[in-house]
């Protein structure tokens, strides 16, 4: 029989915001291991990606969204059902804004979206990247949000630096209800192990190549199979790419950008997995997926 202290607080939070708010790194720094890849290109997230936490008096699970932006493709749309899917499901949202940028109409346009939850759902205004600004930004930024609308609580932090992220999460649990823990306790993400890996293989593929095609490369993992004579896993993965001339930058003169990109992912995977891993990879043309909706399915969008 489960048993948990008077008090106990579990509950679900997520954080939205514009592309690239630094909401995937702050993740990863309230979970204390990276579970969601990060990137300095916008919309490097794809999926609702859930972190857990574990304290004596809380579970909370953190759901880290892509960013909330202008479709031009079917892919864009979908993330952005996802974002408004998440922030649905919640009991508190943290809106995340850069503190070495301005608040902008992208920003204006989520918090007016926002609003259509913010009745019945706690919402936190989370200045991020303070370690990037100077005193008198985060200041500016901390009013810009202010008057966007009326905010449960604004909190400045950075992921990077760790400063007042023990305070966020403060916020961010007390704003949860009482009941009993979700997830076994030390269990870190229900995400499965292979979109974990395939969103591995994914970040160390755009290494190097973000500008040239920084939202045209997707991942599958095929299989994932321990080996029995020895402590080793195979996993086999295939990048994709929407066009032949894309597939020729990823895998780079004799190889050697492709060989770069399994040296990297594997490396990140066997910190993930705490196993030996012979990665073997493949890059295939799947042209214009990001606008099939047949492919997208198979690409699990």
């Amino acid at each position: 029989m489960i048993t948990w202290p008077d008090g106990f607080r579990s509950g679900f939070a997520c954080f939205v915001g514009r592309p690239n708010a630094g909401k995937s790194t702050l993740t990863n720094a309230l979970i204390g291991q990276k579970i969601a890849i990060t990137s300095s290109r916008p919309q490097t997230t794809r999926h609702a990606i859930r972190g857990i936490l574990h304290r004596p008096d809380a579970q909370l699970v953190v759901v880290d969204t892509p960013g909330l932006h202008k479709p031009r493709t079917l892919l864009g749309s979908r993330l952005n059902d996802v974002v408004r899917e998440t922030w649905a499901e919640v009991d508190v949202v943290g809106f995340c804004v850069p503190a070495d940028q301005p608040v902008g109409r992208g920003d204006e346009f989520i918090v007016n979206e926002l609003r259509s939850v913010a009745g019945r759902t706690p919402v936190l205004g989370i200045v991020t990247k303070t370690d990037k600004a100077r005193p008198e930004q985060i200041a500016e930024r901390l009013t810009q949000l202010s008057e966007l609308m009326a905010f449960a609580d604004i909190v400045p932090c950075s992921a990077k630096s760790g400063d007042q992220v023990g305070l966020l999460a403060d916020l961010l649990v007390e704003k949860l209800p009482e009941g009993p823990p979700l997830y076994p306790d030390g269990e870190l993400t229900d995400e499965p192990e292979e979109t974990l890996v395939a969103e591995l293989v994914r970040e160390a593929a755009l290494e190097g190549v973000r500008d040239e095609l920084p939202h045209s490369i997707a991942v599958t993992v095929e299989e994932m199979i321990e080996r029995e004579d020895r402590d080793l896993l195979d996993i086999h993965a295939t990048i994709f790419v929407e066009r032949q001339s894309q597939k020729g930058i990823v895998i780079g003169r004799g190889g050697e950008r492709l060989r770069r990109v399994g040296t990297d992912a594997r490396r990140q995977i066997e910190a993930l997995l705490g196993t030996k891993v012979f990665l073997d990879l493949h890059v295939t043309v799947a042209k214009d997926w990001q606008r099939d909706p047949r492919q997208l399915r198979k690409l699990g969008f």
